[in-house]
């Protein structure tokens, strides 16, 4: 290939790719611009996608007259957004702090002991990981419901701390992690909770962290679940709690949904590094594994 031609499939590739992420953040832009206008400007913007008229919505940059009424009236006088939102925190972190009790451990165990029917134990983590939501929402009803736990936030809780996709990940992380130093930690007489607690866990931290991040992003954004096991509506996160709130105040509406973004971008951002080092120990894990 010549270096006109390299030249140009570099400018076209990054054209294409200026494009895509275009069309991947217009929605976004679209939020921030609308939660800034008022009720009557985004009405004239809005009015006819909302009210079902089949026309298209429109779109400015940047409203004709900014306000922040929609974010003041959201955070100083909507307090079932408040407890939407953390009825939020409670759930994914609920979830969180049981897959670090209980994923790390099963983790570790797989990557580094060999017992009887491991494979075929392993085997059912895969299937239960393929599977989606809706083939296992029967018998999780049934269960949750035998166990008098249906319209609580341990419905939601309970089915996701036992979640197979971070032990998926971490199985990974632990069995890339240097034999060589585990078998110097054994000559040295540590036993092996010690050996977990003390060179595991650290050695293992880009894997934790990315099992965290990861499992915010779902739960936090989770609607299936919470719709089908959570009937009463004090119970609801923001996923359930904010389609209704298009309906009543339009503009709130959008600057709820900006609100609710902040904490998942914040923590994506601040551990994306972490992110993309359990990511590339996973790679790492299976390059060793063919070669």
């Amino acid at each position: 290939m010549t270096k006109g031609k390299r030249r140009a499939a570099k400018w076209a590739a990054w054209i294409l790719l200026c494009t895509v992420a275009g069309i991947m953040v217009l929605p976004l832009l679209m939020l921030c611009s609308d939660s800034l206008m008022g009720s009557r400007e985004l009405e004239e913007i809005c009015g006819a996608v909302l009210a079902d008229q089949g026309e298209w919505a429109g779109f400015r940059f940047f409203p004709n007259y900014p306000t922040l009424r929609a974010y003041v009236r959201l955070l100083l006088d909507s307090p079932e957004y408040f407890t939407a939102f953390w009825n939020s925190m409670l759930q994914t972190m609920g979830v969180l702090a049981g897959q670090l009790l209980t994923a790390v451990p099963a983790a570790w165990a797989f990557a580094r002991f060999r017992f009887p029917g491991k494979k075929m134990l392993w085997f059912l983590y895969m299937l239960l990981m393929i599977l989606p939501f809706q083939v296992t929402m029967v018998s999780g009803y049934l269960v949750l419901s035998g166990a008098q736990l249906m319209d609580t936030h341990g419905a939601v809780i309970l089915p996701g701390i036992f979640s197979t996709l971070p032990v998926f990940i971490l199985r990974k992380t632990f069995a890339g992690l240097p034999g060589e130093v585990v078998e110097a930690a054994r000559l040295d007489g540590a036993g092996n909770v010690r050996i977990f607690l003390n060179i595991g866990i650290p050695l293992g931290m880009p894997g934790i962290f990315s099992i965290l991040i990861l499992g915010f992003l779902e739960y936090w954004n989770a609607i299936e679940q919470p719709m089908t096991y959570l009937k009463t509506e004090a119970r609801w996160p923001l996923s359930l709690y904010l389609p209704q709130m298009v309906s009543a105040e339009t503009a709130s509406a959008f600057a709820a949904s900006i609100v609710t973004l902040l904490p998942a971008v914040l923590l994506f951002l601040s551990g994306q590094e972490y992110l993309e080092l359990g990511i590339a120990a996973s790679k790492m894990e299976r390059a060793d594994q063919e070669l």
